[in-house]
C-alpha cells in the first residue's frame, strides 16, 4: 500500500481539495463522498483540476494568456514524478502513483480545454465533436475508472462511451447557454 510522505500535509490538501469541491455546489461532492478515504481525495483533486483547467478557459482574457495558463498546467502535470507544488498537483502526484494514472489523459482534458478557450466551436463536424467528448470527458472518465480500481482496456472503452453519452447529454441540456456565448456544439451532420 502507497503511504504518502507527509500525512499531515496530505491530510491538510486533502481537506483543501474537499472544501473546493464543495464549494463549487455539484452532486459531486456528495456521489464521491461515499468512496474509501484515499480514492475520495483523489476523485476530488482530478475534479479540481478539471475545475481550474476549465475556469482558464473560460475566463476573460486573451487567448495567448489562456494558452499560457493551460501550458502551465501540461508542464504541471509533466513535473508530477517529481512531486508536486500545490494540494491539488501534490495529490494528483499521489493519485498517480496509487491508481497507475496516465498522463495523456491529464493532457487531453487541457487539450479539451484549450478548443474551449480558442475560436468558438460552431457546428463542428462529427470528428471534431468526438475528439472535444474524448478529450473533455472521456479522459476524466478514464482518470476515474483507474481510481474505481478499473484498469483494462475494457474499463477504458466503457469510460469513452460513458464520457462521450454524458458530455453529448450536457450538450444538449446547455444548447441555449452555449448559443448565448457563441458556441454551438451541435454537430453539422
Amino acid at each position: 500500500m502507497f503511504i504518502p510522505a507527509n500525512a499531515a500535509r496530505f491530510a491538510d490538501d486533502a481537506a483543501t481539495v474537499a472544501a473546493a469541491t464543495r464549494a463549487a455546489g455539484t452532486s459531486f461532492y456528495r456521489g464521491m463522498s461515499v468512496l474509501p478515504a484515499p480514492r475520495r481525495t483523489a476523485m476530488y483533486a482530478i475534479y479540481t483540476f478539471c475545475r481550474i483547467v476549465d475556469d482558464i478557459a473560460d475566463e476573460e482574457a486573451p487567448l495567448a494568456a489562456k494558452r499560457e495558463g493551460l501550458d502551465a498546467w501540461r508542464r504541471r502535470i509533466d513535473a508530477l514524478p517529481e512531486g508536486g507544488d500545490d494540494p491539488v498537483t501534490r495529490l494528483l502526484r499521489d493519485a498517480s502513483l496509487r491508481y497507475a494514472l496516465r498522463r495523456e489523459d491529464f493532457h487531453a482534458i487541457i487539450d479539451g480545454m484549450e478548443m474551449d478557450a480558442g475560436k468558438p466551436i460552431i457546428a463542428p463536424d462529427m470528428a471534431v465533436l468526438d475528439l472535444y467528448c474524448d478529450r473533455v470527458a472521456s479522459a476524466v472518465g478514464r482518470l476515474s475508472i483507474r481510481v474505481f480500481g478499473e484498469v483494462s482496456a475494457q474499463g477504458d472503452r466503457v469510460a469513452h462511451h460513458l464520457g462521450r453519452a454524458l458530455q453529448l447529454t450536457n450538450i444538449l441540456r446547455d444548447v441555449g447557454e452555449d448559443a448565448a456565448r457563441g458556441r454551438i456544439y451541435l454537430p453539422r451532420e
